[in-house]
Parts: structure tokens; C-alpha cells; sequence
């Protein structure tokens, strides 16, 4: 049975614990007192240390004043600062004497506290149970003194021992800790001590105005603002004026009917004042309206192309239509070099026999509904091109002969420059123009080559075109006997040409007949070379745009040809099953070409892959309702527009598979550059080249 601590009736109580504990009280008093021992301190002697100063009876009686202030002596006391009511620096009167020495964050709860009490509940400390060394079940002994000193003394103070059960149970308590609080880890980190970063700048300028404004003067301000915008409206009524006048003379001497287009001065100035922000609108609600096109345009990538192996696919973007062009054809596309999202659009007709008005648009990929600009012209417009530097020049080449140079910065419709049969027009239409380089006098000029047989370069100086004939293309068997026995060849007519890349005199051009000359500005009496290119009559001719020797053709006679104008074969021979209208070079890749056909085909190559037939083959059009004409790739973005003969332009984007790069070996990166393509395209022209050496052998 376990023991009380109440003596039982009849024995006398014997304070063995009570004597034991005291006298492990008094041991360790003598242990805190040191060499004191305990008679000295019970007797109450006092204890003199052997270090202790010795003073005088004046020194001990002497009264030291001390005074405690609650000020920092570590805190600055210059601190300057601007005063913004006194408009000048003080020095701060009030400084900050707080100084802390010393936090820390302690892990108590007051015993009487909500938290201790809800501790106390969840933790149940009064049914903890501890490991005591012996079994739950199994009882304690139970030991009497028989002696009769006071057996039952010793059981009553059993709890009271430093090695009963009772006691090792109070020692041995779950202590409850914190877990917010990190304190009590074995480790402790040193916080950096904060610092505050502050700076002082001068004061804005200040300064008192004050005025008041009657009637009187808000009235003689808006008369002001009345006179100077009238003046104005005078000035350009008169340069209005001046300009018409001189149309007029102009039209008069050379007695060709021109289209005049004018506007209201009074409205135009208000108008002009809205256009920018109108025009930011418009694109914005277009941009909203194809918002799913312009979200391809910009991140949409086929992840077929990897299942397919090595062909590509053409991913329709936006189709470009102006209402009063859907009975023209599109004779002719450009791209903008500066601005890559502006491209210009020629507008006419090939067939002879319905020719009509023309019309000169350009359209951007932020406003696909309504064209940025709009030219019409009196006769069809059959090509075009956009000076690479300054670009808001246009050269047009149109059916009747004429050749004029459009100024977007102004806002005339009429053309800038513009020749006639004075200064040197074509007699045929004009199937191809291109800009060159300024010419010694810093004057810019372009060529031109029609159907009359002459290629020609215009000048521009001043306000007029200036001609002068480069080279006249003549056949060599057919010759004529003129008027008093005057024997002359038959001219050809000229249906394209390119210059080249590199060397700027060298250019090559395509005939009705179907010839490809080489020729250059510094000869202008023969050809450098004459290629048998084609049966028919060659559409287009173009340098590829990295390699100097390569140069692609195509023609009505269904086929495409890659020649090197150091041989007089082609290297290369692609037949599309469909007159051919236009072909372009990839500026991306020197090995990567495009073709459009009649049948409403795209036809993309790619040498570097396949050689002997296309890697996208995809109708843009329906194959019975339209025709396309032309082909351009955008210098900048991977895309493409086609045009056809019912006046609108579709763009295309290209998969990866029609861009994609030669990959290298693991942790290889291959090098890139105009140089690798060229080293891509001449391994081309050489196995070409072996491969007919051997089968000449």
C-alpha cells in the first residue's frame, strides 16, 4: 500500500527529512559565502576583504552628488535640415536619446494568462504520466519501521526526498515550448543591425503670381487666336493657287488630260488635327476585332512539323481587299525596308484589251480593313518599288509608258516626278523599276525596263526626271532594211530585271522571247552574256541575296530555273505543271525560295533539304475562281504575301520546318552569318557541277 504523510496516532514524529534538507541548505550557503564560513556569518562579525581601498573619516564623511539624465551622450546634436516654412536649413532642435542595449524576445506566459490557461487544458498536465523504472501494474513494497523511532515519520516525508518517485515525476514534466519562437535553438544567428539611407535635395523654385482677367481680354485673346489661324488658311489658299496654276501650265503644254484631287482648306486643318488619333483607334479596334490572328501572327508555331519529316506548312494570316480594286489585278508588291510592317501594293491589268484605271495602295499588318495610303492613276499600274533609305519614295512604272516618283510626306495625290514624251517616256508599258545608289551628285536615281526594248536610268534633279538610255536590247538575227537602204536589228522587248547584290553595274534581264542578258552600266553597246533560258517569256529574274554568282528565273513555260552567270546552262531546273508568276529569294536563307502559280499555288523550296521537289506545296486560293500573280517575303518577320487577280493580298506565315536552321552535334553550335550561307550554297553548285561532269563522262 503506498505511504501517507500522516503519522500514525501513537508514534512519535522523527524529522529525519527536514534535518537532511537543511543541512544541504547550510552546505550551500558555505559555498556561496566562500571562505566566510558559516560561524562568522551566523555570529553577525563583520568581514573585512583583503583588497578593500582604506579611507580616511573626511573621505568617508565627504557627500558625492550624482546626477542621472536621460539623454544619449553618443547622439548627434548638429543635425541640419531644410525647413520648408522658414525657407531656409536649422538645426534640428529635437534629437532621438533613445538607446536600446540590449532585446530579446523571451518564450513566458503569465501563469494566468488566457495562453497559460489553454496550455494547461491541451497539455492535462495533472494525468501526465512518467517512466518511474517500474511496471504500471506492479505494486511498491511496502516497508515498516518496527523499531517504533518514527518509521511513520520517514513515510511522511518521503514526498519531500530528492529521490522519490514523486519528486523525479516533477522534474521530469514535458517543458511546453513555443513553436513560433526560435530563441531556444541550439544555434543563434546575429542580425544585421538596421540602417536608414536618406537624402536631401534643393528646393523646386517658388515664386507668387497673381492676375485677373475680365471680359475684355478673354475676348482680344480669342480675337488673336482668330487672326492667326485666318492667316494661315490665307497662306495656303495661296500656295493652293500658285500650285494649281502651274498644273495648268503644265497641262496646256503637254496636252495629256491629268485628274486633279482637291481639298477644303477649311476642313482639311481640322481634320489633319484628328488623323493621328483617329488612326491610333482605328488599329486599335481592328487589333481587338483580329485578335486571334494577330495572336498567331506573333506566337503561333505548327507542332505538326515535327511528325512530318521534313515538310512545312503556310498558316493563313490576314487578307487585304479595298472595295474599289476587287475588278483590278495585282501587278505588283513591296515591302517597306524601314518600317517592315508597311508594304505597297500596284494595282492594273495584263490583258491588253482591258485596260482601264489603275491604282497605288499601301496597306499595314496593323490595319488590315482599310489601306494607310491611296493613289489612283489614270492607267494600270504594273510595277513598283520603295527606295531602301528614304522610304517614302516610290518609283511606278505604268502601262502607257510613263514612270513617276510618289512622295508619301506630302499630301498630294499627284506624283512628284513624272515623265512624258519630252523627257523620255517608254513607248511600251513598263514592266519593272529599281532603285539604285545616288549618283556622284548625291541625286537619286532608279531604271527602268519596258517592252520597247530600252532600259533606262532616271535622275532626279530638282522637279523634273532626267533620262538617259543604258542599254537598248536588239535581237541579233532579225535585221530590218530601214528607209535609204539603212539596215537596222528589231529591238526585244524587256519584260524584267535585277542588279546585282554586290556589284552594282552588273545586272541581268529577262526578254519577251524568253533570253536572259547579262549586262552592265559601263557597256552599253552589247551584252556580257546571252543565256537560252527559257520558251516563253520570263516573268522574273532575281540575285540571291548572299551567294554573287546565283541568280533564279521563271516564266510562263511552267518552269523555274537556278543559274551561276559564270555558266551558260541552268544549274537547276524545277517544272511546277502551271505558268509560274512570280519567284523570290528567302532572305533568311540562301538555299530557300518561293514560287506562285496560276493554278492558285505556293511552292516553297528549300535546296539545302531537297533538291528535286518542294517542301510546302498549298493552295491559297480557289484553283477556277483566281489566279496568283506575285510573291514577296517580308525582311524581317516569317511571312509572305501573294497577290492575285482579283485585287487582294493574303499573307502566310511560315512553319518552322520551311525556316528552320541546320542543327549541329550534341553541345555544338554552328556558326551563323551571311559567310555560312554562302559556303551553303556553293557545296550545292559543286556537287551539281560533279554530278554533270560525270554524266558527261
Amino acid at each position: 500500500m503506498p505511504t501517507n504523510n500522516v503519522a500514525a496516532p501513537g508514534k512519535k514524529k522523527v524529522p529525519g527529512a527536514k534535518l537532511q534538507k537543511a543541512t544541504n541548505k547550510r552546505k550551500d550557503e558555505e559555498d556561496d559565502y566562500g571562505d566566510y564560513g558559516w560561524e562568522e556569518r551566523t555570529h553577525g562579525k563583520p568581514v573585512k576583504p583583503a583588497d578593500q581601498l582604506d579611507l580616511t573619516d573626511a573621505e568617508l564623511n565627504e557627500e558625492v552628488t550624482r546626477i542621472l539624465t536621460a539623454q544619449n551622450p553618443h547622439a548627434p546634436q548638429n543635425i541640419v535640415r531644410y525647413s520648408f516654412k522658414e525657407g531656409a536649413f536649422k538645426l534640428t532642435s529635437v534629437v532621438d536619446q533613445l538607446a536600446v542595449h540590449f532585446v530579446l524576445d523571451g518564450c513566458l506566459i503569465h501563469q494566468d494568462s488566457d495562453e497559460a490557461r489553454r496550455l494547461a487544458a491541451s497539455e492535462d498536465l495533472s494525468e501526465a504520466t512518467v517512466d518511474t523504472g517500474t511496471e504500471p501494474d506492479e505494486e511498491k513494497p511496502e516497508t515498516l519501521d518496527t523499531s517504533g523511532d518514527g518509521g511513520e515519520e520517514e513515510d511522511a516525508g518521503e514526498d519531500d526526498r530528492p529521490d522519490s518517485a514523486s519528486s523525479k515525476t516533477k522534474d521530469q514534466k514535458l517543458k511546453c515550448t513555443n513553436q513560433f519562437n526560435f530563441i531556444e535553438r541550439a544555434s543563434q544567428t546575429l542580425n544585421n543591425a538596421m540602417r536608414d539611407r536618406s537624402c536631401q535635395t534643393v528646393p523646386p523654385p517658388r515664386c507668387n503670381y497673381s492676375a485677373s482677367a475680365n471680359q475684355w481680354e478673354i475676348y482680344d485673346a480669342y480675337t488673336e487666336e482668330l487672326q492667326k489661324q485666318e492667316m494661315k488658311k490665307e497662306k495656303q489658299r495661296a500656295f493652293q493657287t500658285k500650285k494649281d496654276g502651274d498644273q495648268n501650265k503644265k497641262k496646256i503644254v503637254n496636252d495629256t488630260p491629268v485628274t486633279q484631287f482637291r481639298f477644303s482648306t477649311s476642313t482639311s486643318d481640322d481634320i489633319t488635327q484628328m488623323a493621328t488619333a483617329v488612326t491610333l483607334l482605328e488599329r486599335m479596334v481592328n487589333q481587338n476585332t483580329c485578335h486571334e490572328i494577330a495572336q498567331d501572327f506573333k506566337f503561333f508555331e505548327d507542332a505538326a512539323d515535327e511528325f512530318r519529316d521534313q515538310e512545312g506548312t503556310l498558316l493563313p494570316l490576314w487578307k487585304f481587299q479595298y472595295d474599289k480594286a476587287k475588278m483590278m489585278c495585282v501587278t505588283a508588291l513591296c515591302w517597306n525596308e524601314k518600317y517592315p510592317d508597311l508594304f505597297g501594293v500596284g494595282l492594273g491589268s495584263y490583258d491588253f484589251s482591258k485596260q482601264g484605271r489603275g491604282m497605288l495602295l499601301f496597306y499595314s499588318l496593323k490595319n488590315s480593313t482599310f489601306p494607310e495610303y491611296i493613289f489612283p492613276t489614270s492607267t494600270g499600274v504594273l510595277s513598283l518599288d520603295i527606295h531602301k533609305r528614304h522610304s517614302y519614295l516610290v518609283a511606278v512604272g505604268f502601262y502607257d509608258g510613263c514612270v513617276c516618283v510618289y512622295n508619301l510626306k506630302k499630301k498630294s495625290m499627284e506624283a512628284e516626278y513624272k515623265s512624258n514624251a519630252k523627257t523620255g517616256k517608254h513607248t511600251d508599258p513598263v514592266w519593272q523599276v529599281r532603285w539604285q545608289s545616288d549618283d556622284m551628285d548625291k541625286n537619286h536615281n532608279f531604271y527602268s525596263v519596258s517592252s520597247d526594248g530600252r532600259v533606262v536610268s532616271w535622275t532626279l534633279i530638282k522637279n523634273e526626271l532626267v533620262f538617259s538610255d543604258t542599254i537598248r536590247l536588239m535581237l541579233d538575227d532579225a535585221v530590218f532594211d530601214g528607209p535609204e537602204g539603212i539596215r537596222g536589228r528589231s529591238a526585244v522587248g524587256g519584260t524584267s530585271f535585277d542588279f546585282h547584290k554586290q556589284n552594282e553595274p552588273l545586272f541581268v534581264v529577262g526578254t519577251e522571247e524568253g533570253k536572259i542578258h547579262k549586262c552592265s552600266k559601263n557597256y552599253s553597246s552589247q551584252f556580257l552574256e546571252t543565256y537560252i533560258a527559257h520558251n516563253m517569256a520570263v516573268d522574273a529574274l532575281k540575285w540571291n541575296p548572299y551567294h554573287p554568282k546565283v541568280f533564279i528565273s521563271c516564266s510562263s513555260d511552267w518552269t523555274i530555273k537556278i543559274w551561276d552567270h559564270t555558266v551558260n546552262t541552268a544549274m537547276l531546273t524545277f517544272e511546277l505543271s502551271a505558268p509560274v508568276g512570280d519567284v523570290a529569294w528567302a532572305p533568311y536563307s540562301s538555299t530557300v525560295f518561293a514560287a506562285v502559280t496560276t493554278e492558285g499555288l505556293v511552292h516553297v523550296f528549300d535546296l539545302s533539304i531537297n533538291k528535286y521537289q518542294a517542301i510546302c506545296r498549298q493552295p491559297v486560293v480557289a484553283k477556277n475562281k483566281s489566279k496568283l500573280t506575285h510573291i514577296e517575303f517580308n525582311p524581317v518577320r516569317p511571312i509572305i504575301i501573294v497577290g492575285d487577280d482579283r485585287g487582294s493580298v493574303i499573307s502566310l506565315k511560315l512553319s518552322p520546318n520551311l525556316r528552320k536552321k541546320p542543327k549541329g552535334k550534341k553541345g555544338q553550335e554552328l556558326p551563323e552569318g551571311p559567310e555560312v550561307e554562302v559556303v551553303k550554297m556553293e557545296k550545292l553548285l559543286n556537287l551539281l557541277r560533279d554530278s554533270e561532269q560525270s554524266s558527261v563522262k
